[in-house]
């Protein structure tokens, strides 16, 4: 999720080392064409005759937005409430959506005021720091601690990616053996316990570990297209099963108890985190003065899509949901199939995800070494990056915990509590209105109250799940 290039040429040594530190996949599968030249390049211009379309932009919005986080929101659904869950989806939404428009007023304004076709995210909080003359010799620790925090998101992604494939894998494994043309629920399900889900994570691992070492990114753009074709298949056979399965007695709490909003707030938080994708999709839209019509369009489907699946997910599986929706479909051969497609699609996406911390973290290790080492280093770090996500989701592999965990402390920031703050210091010094800087704080103040208390009840959470594990002599290496 991030930046603007064009430098994605293939050549002698790693690509990613020669490609800005946080471009995002819409860079390479869908190139920004260069500025023509001249004093009359303007931001408004980038997108130009050869930028993406108005659908293709919406496109692109959805696809950012729409991935596992969608899948875990039947459960936060449940930690919230029949009714507080769907209301409070709805708000984050709205607040969501309103941070991505301060995102692409801020660097519309910066960009204009510095004379810069395009910033992306880090610039914006950069040159925004500048504004304020106590902050502009610390202004490069804006961009640091923005680039942090977008590592921190997509390297979390990927740890959720590694417990989503392992789990619902083992599930069709397991249940292989009894799986059967009737769709009606598990009632006809057998399932033969298989290896722990760690194991499975282990068994990925070469696979992912292959995939990141594409060279550049714009190889895999068939393979996504395939990709979020199999998600949206799945998805509309997880819809039609939700749909139809509705009980006619429903009897669920409407407010859930307290201490469970936190994960909730992670888990919906974790969803709604496609900021990273906005600047970029902004800059290539052939008509810049449409975009807010495109946001507004595309994240009204998201939030409908949220608000929808999470409240039928819980309502068509009760209590019983489990960390993802596919978790709890019935093990017959058409959602087994489902739950293979949705692995499908998101095995692709790791790749995409993981593209962000990868030109970030290479380049600059990259080039402290000769050129006949810098294949070797750029493979090396790679493979590295991904060993560590696994290691990390083998620690943590309760799906909706690492959800909620990567939701509370790292999406929080890039979604609610940065873009507020940036307007801030951005028109500091240009007359902001005492309201919205009190509006503006309560955003941040809430992104970071969500943050500390999100973060707190998950890993209380993971402990606590963790402990119970142990006490039932479950083993790394145990054969269920």
């Amino acid at each position: 999720m991030i930046s603007d290039t064009d430098n994605h040429q293939d050549g002698p040594g790693p690509v990613l080392s020669r490609i800005s530190a946080s471009t995002s996949e819409e860079d390479v599968l869908c190139p920004t064409p260069p500025l023509p030249p001249g004093p009359d390049s303007r931001y408004e211009r980038i997108g130009g005759q050869t930028g993406t379309s108005f659908l293709q932009t919406l496109i692109h919005l959805l696809k950012g937005n729409i991935g596992t986080g969608l899948l875990g929101l039947p459960l936060a659904v449940r930690n919230a409430g029949l009714v507080l869950g769907p209301l409070s989806l709805f708000a984050i939404g709205m607040i969501a959506v309103h941070c991505m428009n301060l995102l692409v007023k801020c660097s519309h304004h910066l960009s204009a005021k510095l004379n810069k076709p395009f910033l992306d995210y880090g610039d914006a909080v950069q040159y925004g720091m500048e504004n304020v003359s106590w902050l502009r010799r610390h202004s490069i620790w804006g961009r640091r601690i923005v680039n942090v925090f977008l590592i921190i998101t997509q390297l979390g992604f990927c740890c959720v990616y590694f417990v989503f494939l392992s789990d619902n894998v083992k599930q069709v494994v397991e249940a292989s053996n009894g799986t059967t043309m009737n769709c009606h629920r598990n009632q006809t399900a057998v399932t033969v316990p298989s290896f722990d889900s760690r194991l499975y994570m282990l068994c990925f691992l070469p696979a992912i570990i292959l995939l990141v070492f594409t060279p550049n990114l714009k190889y895999l753009a068939p393979l996504s297209l395939a990709a979020n074709l199999a998600m949206c298949t799945s998805l509309v056979l997880i819809y039609f099963f939700c749909f139809t399965n509705i009980p006619n007695h429903i009897n669920l709490p409407k407010v859930g108890h307290a201490k469970d909003y936190p994960l909730f707030f992670g888990t919906a938080i974790f969803a709604f985190e496609g900021i990273g994708v906005v600047l970029p999709l902004e800059n290539k839209i052939q008509k810049p003065q449409s975009f807010n019509m495109v946001l507004c369009l595309g994240m009204g489907i998201v939030t409908f899509l949220y608000i929808s699946l999470g409240t039928i997910g819980y309502i068509t599986f009760g209590e019983a949901i489990g960390g993802s929706v596919t978790l709890n479909l019935p093990n017959c051969w058409m959602y087994q199939i489902v739950k293979l497609l949705y692995c499908f699609g998101i095995y692709i996406t790791f790749a995409l995800q993981f593209y962000v911390p990868a030109a970030i973290l290479i380049p600059p290790v990259v080039s402290c070494v000769s050129e006949r080492w810098e294949l070797t280093v750029d493979l090396l770090i790679r493979t590295a990056l991904v060993v560590f996500t696994c290691v990390l989701a083998i620690l943590i592999p309760q799906l909706d915990l690492v959800i909620s965990l990567v939701g509370s402390v790292s999406s929080s920031f890039l979604a609610l509590i940065f873009p507020p703050l940036l307007q801030i210091l951005t028109y500091h010094n240009e007359g902001l209105s005492p309201w919205v800087i009190v509006k503006n704080t309560l955003i941040s103040l809430i992104g970071f109250i969500g943050f500390i208390t999100g973060t707190y009840i998950s890993i209380t959470e993971i402990i606590k799940r963790n402990g119970r594990h142990d006490n039932l002599d479950v083993t790394f290496f145990q054969v269920q």
